[in-house]
């Protein structure tokens, strides 16, 4: 099970909404995935307006949890007015708070991304903070009290996988919150990577709705992060740099 502060699920895998090419096929991926959690950008949804067609219309919303993201916030200021946005039309006590602090790298500003996130705590939200692998940043972050720290594989969109497996295995080991990787998988390899280091999640977007066959690729995501987390909690064999041989020298005919 994922426990997220007090929200229990049985998905390690969180889909994001945008970019798919209909409607028709995002739902079927979201179906198919088995997700339970879903993220969306506020700043691009019209919530209040309901003649505007959304995904959530395609969806029976009691069988997920939103989680909306802050995307497009500079500052703590402006995630936490889209926060209280998207919890004002009702949504999700829930908030992947996201401030961008490099427009070429799309990377999040760690100081603005601190601050929003005590900013939104004392406000009494579910905080999801999409940070880079900073190893310090993400313990300042666990340390602040928030509910589940989300750093990045690489950076978003970049389809790269995990460009720095030991700091984000520090990240894990320094951790009481979950952590779920955020950004830049590409691959089922990717999602099963990060599951097999000890990740609690994945979240994903690009990597399935820019997919040739995105309905496909949301299975095999599916299938990644469960064989991933199988993986990790079975325990995996030392590396060494030599052959071992896999049967025994005793009680061999000579």
């Amino acid at each position: 099970m994922l426990q997220i502060a007090d929200k229990t699920f049985t998905s390690r895998l969180l889909l994001g909404t945008g970019k798919y090419p209909s409607f028709e096929v995002q739902e079927e991926a979201v179906n198919i995935s088995k997700a339970e959690i879903l993220t969306f950008a506020v700043r691009r949804m019209d919530i209040f307006e309901p003649s505007q067609p959304n995904f959530l219309e395609q969806l029976d919303l009691e069988k997920y949890s939103l989680l909306p993201n802050t995307a497009g916030a500079k500052t703590a200021e402006e995630a936490v007015r889209i926060a209280k946005l998207a919890k004002a039309s009702g949504l999700c006590d829930m908030v992947k708070v996201e401030v961008i602090g490099c427009d070429r790298t799309l990377l999040p500003d760690p100081v603005e991304t601190l601050r929003a996130s005590e900013m939104l705590l004392d406000e009494g939200f579910i905080v999801l903070p999409y940070t880079s692998d900073d190893v310090v940043l993400a313990k300042r972050l666990v340390d602040l009290g928030v509910h589940a720290i989300m750093p990045g594989a690489s950076p978003i969109g970049s389809g790269r996988g995990i460009i720095n497996p030991f700091n984000l295995r520090m990240i894990i080991e320094q951790s009481s919150v979950p952590v779920i990787v955020d950004a830049g998988i590409g691959s089922p390899k990717d999602a099963a990577y990060a599951m097999e280091l000890g990740a609690d999640g994945v979240l994903l977007n690009t990597a399935v709705s820019g997919a040739g066959d995105p309905v496909r690729m949301a299975h095999a995501m599916k299938l990644a992060i469960e064989a991933g987390r199988l993986g990790f909690e079975a325990g995996r064999i030392p590396e060494k740099n030599y052959a071992v041989a896999s049967s025994p020298n005793e009680g061999l005919i000579t």
